[in-house]
């Protein structure tokens, strides 16, 4: 008799242990560490024509000059935003993980797709959340063609794979990873062991048959992707559609991508009749009030493979309390403290009995360090009650010694900056173009005390 084998999984990082212990020795977390039995392994269904994908029958070593760099065939979803944040169009054989908190619109967005792409090509939608009446009345709801898609109720991952490779699609949807099961895997949907087998038996059948797959993921509290990290790593493409609640914008924003660029950012408006592109970003995120106050601003970021116009808002203001609060809202709060020390000891400007408050307009995360220069000089326009000139726009590093820093792409930059009727931009002075760019005046800075001196 065979013996069952058994392997003990920390349901928060999905690390494996030989035996049980109470801490997780890899994230620290305490009574995470369950045990469940390891499925035979069982491979995917495939057609027979590709039997031999990817090597798998007549495997054999070449070198590099041997591969074949054509490029890789895609196809349109129908989003020209989608399409730029997967890279392109979408890959033959991929596997696509979309996440996103209950509301954004991941589902809805991965419908539109469906119904437009079934009028060219066989498609599968296959609903694990809910049932197919519900998934028909939200498609008449939004207006869209129903008389091609295929659509599946079902969570077994292997009956799943079996209907699909009768139904031979070409793209196919499963909503969402979280509800799926193997049967050989002994424990309930959701867990860590079902997400990875299911997420991994998916991805071979996706490698195996040429068949794009979306997975649907559901998010933790703070934002991630729930399940075990394997999840991210087994599929070729992880996208993330924010938006909160109280906005009809939302961004696509792309973490991993093998086939293009990673961080790449679409823009898409929630409507009556679904999500709905936004072809200029940086027009919705400019749309700024008639009188210019203190403490505003316009940067210019860097999304991906193009630039975008945000404005940044900072309030400076006496406080009250013992220790004075760091408020921000869609930047880094430790950079925030690291530059109001550089702003004390390189700009001569102390804050420390002030309450400090950052935003950026329309929901946007800023991570790269471009917007340093902005920052710093809202915090100072607030500070000072002093309002800057609405046609101006900011960008740099500010590094620790209070020198300007140059960012990658200045030129397209302020192309874009131009392109929106700016006609002032504080710079780094190694972004400053050789050639004066019509309409607009460009100011090079080495230092904070510089930059500070051309505009206060």
């Amino acid at each position: 008799m065979v013996k069952k084998k058994t392997a003990f999984v920390c349901s928060d990082c999905g690390a494996e242990f030989a035996r049980w212990q109470g801490q997780c020795s890899e994230c620290r977390a305490w009574n995470t560490v369950t045990e469940f039995r390891v499925p035979s392994v069982k491979a995917p269904p495939r057609s027979t024509a590709m039997a031999g994908y990817a090597g798998m029958v007549d495997a054999k070593v070449q070198t590099l000059d041997e591969v074949n760099l054509e490029s890789l065939p895609r196809f349109s979803t129908g989003f020209k935003e989608f399409d730029r944040v997967l890279g392109g169009g979408v890959v033959p054989g991929s596997a696509i993980l979309i996440g996103g908190s209950p509301g954004a619109g991941k589902s809805t967005v991965l419908l539109q797709t469906m119904c437009l792409l079934a009028q060219s090509m066989n498609t599968l939608y296959v609903t694990g959340e809910e049932s197919l009446q519900q998934v028909a009345m939200r498609a008449h709801r939004l207006g869209l063609p129903t008389n091609k898609l295929r659509t599946l109720a079902e969570t077994n991952v292997e009956t799943i794979c079996q209907l699909a490779l009768q139904e031979k699609p070409s793209i196919m949807v499963i909503d969402s990873i979280q509800v799926m099961h193997m049967s050989d895997v002994q424990s309930a949907p959701g867990s860590v062991s079902q997400v990875r087998e299911s997420a991994a038996y998916l991805t071979r059948f996706a490698k195996q048959n040429q068949v794009a797959i979306f997975m649907v993921g559901h998010v933790t509290k703070d934002g991630s992707l729930a399940g075990p990290k394997v999840l991210e790593h087994c599929i070729d493409c992880s996208i993330l559609l924010e938006g909160s609640s109280d906005s009809r914008f939302r961004t696509l924003r792309g973490n991993k991508n093998r086939f293009g660029a990673v961080n790449e950012l679409g823009v898409f408006a929630m409507t009556g009749q679904g999500l709905k592109e936004v072809s200029n970003p940086s027009a919705i995120f400019l749309n700024r009030g008639e009188e210019q106050t203190p403490g505003s601003l316009v940067m210019v970021i860097w999304e991906g493979t193009r630039p975008l116009l945000v404005e940044v808002q900072a309030l400076v203001d006496y406080s009250q309390l013992a220790n004075p609060r760091r408020v921000t809202v869609g930047l880094e709060q430790n950079r925030l403290a690291m530059l109001l020390a550089v702003l004390h000891r390189h700009g001569g400007l102390q804050v420390a009995d002030q309450d400090v408050f950052v935003n950026v307009v329309g929901g946007v995360k800023v991570s790269e360090t471009s917007a340093d220069l902005a920052l710093i000089v809202a915090l100072v326009s607030s500070f000072k009650n002093y309002a800057l000139d609405r046609q101006l726009v900011v960008f740099g590093e500010v590094g620790l010694g209070g020198e300007i820093r140059p960012v990658p792409s200045g030129q397209e930059r302020l192309k874009e900056a131009a392109k929106h009727g700016f006609k002032r931009a504080i710079v780094p002075n190694a972004n400053k173009p050789k050639e004066p760019i019509e309409g607009m005046e460009v100011v090079g800075v080495n230092s904070l005390s510089e930059a500070l001196e051309a505009l206060f």
